[in-house]
């Protein structure tokens, strides 16, 4: 019997699909997948192979599927606890469980009506439309076991307020353990992933001036270092900062790097960095391995102390946000009024991604849940 708005705050939808990147479980595993990421660029398997030795430093195991197995759990208890029965589905774009598998065996449950939430916040061509790309393809490749399958996505979610609170409380819950006395000589540094500054430049509506990501990384950070000072009365030197770069040395990708600005930082003075990776959403290869591992093997090199924040995760305001997202998504497939809850001064992201928004640059690839 199909659910209704009085029964069930996500309807339409029969189920909720968690999509992101996947990784590695085993020591072979790690090339194979390595493989599938960088199919079609000409990458030497040289150059994966010195990759793999990051994910061989953890066992050969990346921590993300075993994250998104917690999320994935916290959102089913807080679809519970709000009266939900729509069930929360999991699918990677580089490892098992792969999306185009969950998609059908959606459709064999018959859930035909699926919303997506993606384990990435931000505007980019990685970050949003490429997991576009990854249900346009999936459901290809389903061919007419897909025809009857309705799909949408909730919208970019780095300016909503529970993303920035957590990020926020974490800061502060950072900072505190930091002695009053090295405060001035502290500086904070924002970290996310590197891209290359072509997507950057293209990141955001195909009739905008591009940028967004930074844009919304700038903002983002704004708003968190603004939380720490209103609640603690600290106020650090910020800055964004990059992580994970990847791919030819020629192409120019955005920086400055985590271990340069420290090496500049601890030139200066500066004695303690503070990392906020506020550009993951939780702690996976490229929180452990270029912070917590390389990063600070840069640090210690150079007498300076890092003290790294906690990521979102599955902090309870951080997955009452991603419901609260989903539920907002629902009231739209409905066709209500829905008047989105967003950062003050925040860009505001459509569900709908915009015509020619966060092209991809190497080919003309068609891509769901947008006008395009």
């Amino acid at each position: 019997m199909p659910i209704t708005p009085d029964e069930d705050a996500l309807a339409p939808y029969d189920a909720v699909l968690l999509l992101s990147f996947g990784g590695p479980e085993a020591p072979d595993e790690v090339v194979p997948f390595l493989r599938r990421v960088t199919a079609g660029r000409d990458v030497p398997e040289e150059r994966l192979e010195e990759v793999a030795k990051h994910y061989h430093h953890f066992g050969g195991v990346s921590p993300i599927n075993g994250q998104n197995r917690e999320l994935l759990a916290a959102l089913e208890a807080e679809l519970v606890r709000r009266g939900s029965a729509v069930p929360v589905l999991w699918g990677n774009r580089n490892s098992a469980p792969f999306v185009t598998d969950t998609l059908r065996a959606a459709r064999a449950q018959g859930q035909l009506r699926i919303c997506v939430v993606v384990t990435s916040a931000y505007s980019s061509y990685s970050g949003c439309r490429q997991y576009r790309e990854d249900l346009a393809a999936a459901t290809e490749e389903l061919g007419l076991a897909a025809v009857d399958l309705d799909i949408d996505k909730v919208r970019p979610y780095a300016l909503h307020p529970g993303f920035t609170a957590v990020n926020t409380e974490h800061l502060v819950d950072s900072v505190s353990t930091i002695d009053a006395s090295k405060l001035p000589t502290t500086r904070l540094l924002f970290v996310t992933h590197s891209i290359p500054e072509a997507m950057d430049d293209t990141s955001g509506p195909g009739d905008s001036d591009g940028n967004l990501y930074v844009e919304q990384h700038l903002r983002a950070g704004y708003l968190i270092a603004q939380g720490l000072t209103e609640r603690t009365g600290v106020t650090l030197p910020q800055e964004l900062v990059f992580c994970s770069r990847s791919g030819s040395p020629r192409t120019p990708w955005l920086e400055p790097d985590v271990n340069d600005r420290i090496e500049e930082l601890a030139a200066e003075g500066v004695t303690t960095v503070v990392l906020a990776p506020i550009g993951f959403v939780s702690d996976h290869m490229e929180v452990v391995n270029d912070l917590d591992r390389e990063a600070r093997e840069t640090a210690d090199r150079l007498g300076v102390e890092i003290v790294r924040v906690s990521t979102a995760g599955t902090h309870p305001v951080f997955v009452e946000a991603l419901v609260d997202l989903l539920e907002e998504r629902a009231a739209e497939a409905r066709g209500e009024v829905v008047i989105p809850a967003q950062a003050d001064g925040g860009d505001l992201r459509p569900s709908n991604c915009a015509p020619g928004c966060c092209p991809n640059l190497r080919a003309a690839l068609p891509a769901l849940c947008g006008q395009d």
